[in-house]
């Protein structure tokens, strides 16, 4: 029994036909927005690549620009299929090859859907890209002098000021690396000399941050160094006091940006892979309804149409036994060619009569 059989007459079949037509022009521009999707995505993380440890990021944004460009040329073929399906002789020069189209259709589907599910998926890798990223950028920080380097001051600057975040994990990141350069440094001072005596690796380490830290919106003044120490400011308790720096850290900050854009043009892709099934569902109802006509001269009969010739678990039958035939042929013909070698390697036997 065929799975999801419709009867059609004529005036049905051209409607569906003029239907589909709208809808795979609805689909190219559906692909046409994957494709911009995934084009500011790759902008947007082009921007801080700076501060990102590997381009696996990346994989999303190119992802969405190929299904989005695969998309436009899938529909834009499947319109005209529809348009030229209106009249009989037209449709004729394409019954060849819908067959393989709409297997291409089907797999084109799953990865449609595949990176629905990367762009909700890739959370994880980009927690840590950006974790070590960010570790990485804050120890170049000081190499304000350093080709290559110069700039990474001003990145981080810029991206604590615009995501409001401070450090990797939190502002005490900042404790833990010198990110004062040594030129800004005077080495005959005696608290200079001490830090950096105390320190194992000779690093100037202070419990301060940049002034990209600072929250503006506090009423106090930014209280940018000695954060931990309550007596080197007037009525400040280090412990109970909220402090006047931001509290997120970029990589948390970060992260919910990306993941929410991520999330959302996953939605978005979801929605076009509906789109797409339905438009699947429907070129497959127009394929079979037009090749089941059973009189071509009379354009004007009645054909039925359906996805499935035979139901899901015979379908599923037939194509496990084909696949077993193929097998099964590719294993014959090895035999075969083993049988030929075997021949080849004997010498016939010489008789001599005396």
């Amino acid at each position: 029994m065929a799975l999801l059989k419709v009867k059609f007459n004529q005036k049905k079949r051209v409607k569906l036909a003029q239907g589909l037509w709208l809808m795979n022009w609805f689909s190219v521009f559906a692909g046409i927005l994957v494709f911009s999707m995934g084009l500011f995505l790759k902008i947007e993380l082009r921007k801080r690549s700076e501060v990102m440890d590997n381009s696996e990021s990346h994989f999303v944004p190119n992802s969405l620009i190929l299904m989005g460009i695969l998309s436009c040329a899938f529909n834009g073929f499947a319109g005209k299929i529809c348009y030229d399906s209106l009249d009989p002789a037209k449709f004729a020069k394409w019954k060849p090859f819908l067959k393989p189209y709409l297997a291409l259709c089907f797999f084109f589907n799953i990865l449609i859907f595949f990176v629905a599910l990367i762009c909700f998926l890739m959370r994880g890798s980009l927690d840590s890209t950006l974790a070590q990223g960010l570790k990485n950028g804050m120890k170049f920080y000081r190499d304000t002098d350093t080709p290559g380097r110069c700039f990474m001051k001003k990145t981080i600057d810029m991206l604590q000021i615009e995501f409001k975040c401070c450090g990797n994990n939190g502002f005490k990141d900042w404790f833990e690396i010198q990110w004062i350069s040594n030129r800004y440094l005077d080495f005959s001072s005696k608290e200079v000399k001490d830090r950096i005596k105390s320190n194992v690796d000779g690093r100037y380490l202070v419990d301060g941050v940049p002034f990209s830290c600072c929250n503006p919106s506090s009423p106090r003044p930014c209280i940018q160094y000695q954060v931990t120490n309550n007596s080197a400011h007037y009525s400040y308790d280090y412990q109970t006091e909220e402090l006047n720096l931001w509290s997120r850290g970029c990589r948390e900050a970060l992260l919910h940006y990306y993941s929410s854009m991520m999330s959302s043009m996953g939605a978005v892709v979801l929605l076009v892979w509906l789109f797409e099934m339905s438009v699947m569902v429907g070129l497959r109802l127009l394929q079979t309804s037009l090749e089941s006509i059973s009189n071509p001269e009379d354009p004007e009969c009645e054909s039925e149409g359906w996805i499935l010739e035979n139901s899901l678990k015979d379908s599923l039958k037939s194509a496990l036994e084909s696949l077993k035939k193929i097998g099964k042929f590719n294993q014959v013909e090895a035999d075969a060619e083993g049988a030929e070698g075997e021949e080849g390697g004997k010498t016939p036997a010489i008789t001599t009569v005396s």
